[in-house]
């Protein structure tokens, strides 16, 4: 079998032959008229027509004067019929002869015109009468069956991946269909979306570690977001009632199945609404979003959990923080300590870290049970100690008015009746800052722009968000799966070291 060296150095040659004869193999303009799909979907209205049809070879078959060469574009794959002619082939506008045919590869792009018809075989077809070469493809394809199975090499060579598996192909569609699904919703509903800040000087939202970069124009550090929280609620300050943020987001923490230290995240916020109401909009968000994107309500997760997300005259349960860890291991969260804690940890075999605090052990608690709960159901009642920026409960005030999305054995989404008090803010800051001095890298920073703007007035609302997450299970994949190029460890192969030398030497 030809290493792919020699694959290469054979392409190569073909460009060089084809520069000879005139050709140029990468000119900027196509001519595309139809898509392979309108055309083999409406075979009666194409008939006859003249085309031109552009796409990526796929299979090139040469008998005598007659050739079969399939191409394929975004919708679909289509045969060109191609004949021996008389006619004169312009190379200086990149176009080749049957008796060029040896010149083009699998994985060139080429555009065809001439009419559509359907072959003796009864194969709809371009009755080629021209044939332009847009693009001389230096290394081969491999196919599935060659072995193009390996995990790294897949996510290293993603633009390979899509080509060989079309399921890959489909599945970043549907993440696109996924986020546009989700904005048409909230455009729809008369939010407005704004792109807030990556970079920040405080990051806050969320309970993460953050990336940490260096902007030489101010001389300073910055962050890049871990949440799109705060900018988004100083909107609300600002005068603006309903507003979004669809983008990336940053959190320097390990990879898993279920995690990544970059993805795609969105948040809503909406002035003079509460966390019941915000419970209302989730449920048909998600259901619209599903309608969409996957066109079924009903999915098997990845981790095995099976969840409907019912129909839209029916509600998701509400399950109690504090019933379910009290059901589950006897312990009244409000009434207890760190020493009472641990030993139920090591029973039930969950690591405890050298900075654990009781928040942080009681919250591992729930994350055991959170496991065997398929959902969909709302967790609530979550206490005032595990979210510094909710409302609390008016009769509870240990409690928040949160509300924490339960799919396939994991929080999905995440919302609550902002704080906006910016007396009670400033407070659970501090704490939270006492947190970080003891060693939580994760509890979050004192943000004292954020206080001040609340000091300003901010109205009741509600916010939530969710991530890509929400995606990848729905979809059944894990989250390295789940996006077209995920980080990995930056290397240089060895084919690639012996096919540039003057680089690697």
């Amino acid at each position: 079998m030809a290493t792919l060296k020699e694959l290469r150095d054979e392409r190569l040659r073909k460009l060089e032959e084809l520069k000879e004869l005139g050709v140029n193999p990468y000119p900027a303009t196509a001519h595309r008229t139809h898509l392979a799909g309108d055309i083999l979907g409406a075979f009666e209205e194409s008939e006859g027509k003249q085309v031109v049809v552009a796409g990526r070879i796929k299979s090139i078959r040469k008998f005598g004067k007659l050739a079969f060469v399939v191409v394929r574009d975004r919708t679909g794959e289509i045969q060109f019929f191609w004949r021996a002619q008389d006619t004169a082939v312009d190379y200086g506008a990149s176009e080749l002869g049957i008796g060029d045919i040896r010149l083009l590869d699998v994985g060139d792009f080429v555009e065809g015109y001439g009419p559509v018809i359907k072959t003796q075989t009864g194969e709809v077809s371009v009755d080629l009468q021209t044939l332009r070469l847009l693009s001389k493809s230096l290394r081969p394809l491999p196919t599935e069956q060659d072995g193009f199975t390996n995990k790294e090499e897949r996510m290293r060579r993603r633009y390979v991946d899509t080509n060989v598996n079309q399921t890959v192909m489909e599945r970043y569609m549907r993440r696109s269909h996924f986020w546009q699904a989700t904005r048409d919703f909230l455009l729809t509903n008369e939010f407005l979306e704004v792109n807030v800040p990556v970079l920040e000087a405080v990051p806050g939202g969320a309970d993460a570690n953050p990336f940490v970069t260096h902007m030489d124009a101010l001389d300073q550090d910055f962050y890049l977001r871990i949440s799109h929280e705060l900018p988004l609620k100083r909107l609300l300050v600002a005068g603006y009632e309903k507003v979004f943020d669809i983008g990336p987001r940053f959190r320097n923490e390990n990879y898993s199945d279920e995690h990544l230290p970059e993805h795609v995240a969105m948040e809503w916020y909406w002035a003079y609404a509460d966390w019941n109401e915000g419970m209302d909009l989730t449920e048909r968000l998600v259901r619209t979003v599903a309608d969409k994107t996957w066109g079924t309500r009903s999915f098997k997760l990845l981790n095995g959990h099976e969840v409907d997300l019912g129909t839209d005259d029916t509600h998701w349960p509400r399950l109690s923080f504090p019933k379910l860890i009290l059901d589950k291991y006897g312990v009244d969260i409000f009434n207890t300590s760190l020493e009472e804690v641990q030993p139920i940890l090591k029973e039930h075999k969950i690591e405890l870290e050298k900075f654990d605090n009781l928040p942080r052990c009681i919250d591992k608690l729930w994350k055991k049970i959170r496991v065997e709960l398929s959902g969909p159901a709302f967790l609530v009642d979550i206490p005032t100690f595990l979210q510094p920026l909710a409302k609390t409960q008016p009769n509870s005030p240990h409690l928040t008015e949160q509300f924490n999305l339960i799919l396939g054995g994991t929080e999905a989404c995440k919302a609550y009746s902002e704080l906006n008090d910016p007396l009670d803010q400033y407070s659970r800051f501090l704490e939270q800052q006492r947190m970080r001095d003891a060693g939580d890298v994760e509890a979050q920073m004192m943000d004292i722009d954020y206080v001040e703007a609340l000091e300003y007035g901010m109205p009741p609302a509600c916010g939530f968000g969710y991530s890509e997450r929400l995606f990848w299970m729905l979809e059944g994949v894990t989250a390295r799966e789940g996006v077209p190029f995920p980080q990995l460890r930056h290397e240089i192969d060895e084919t690639t070291k012996t096919l540039y030398p003057e680089l690697y030497r």
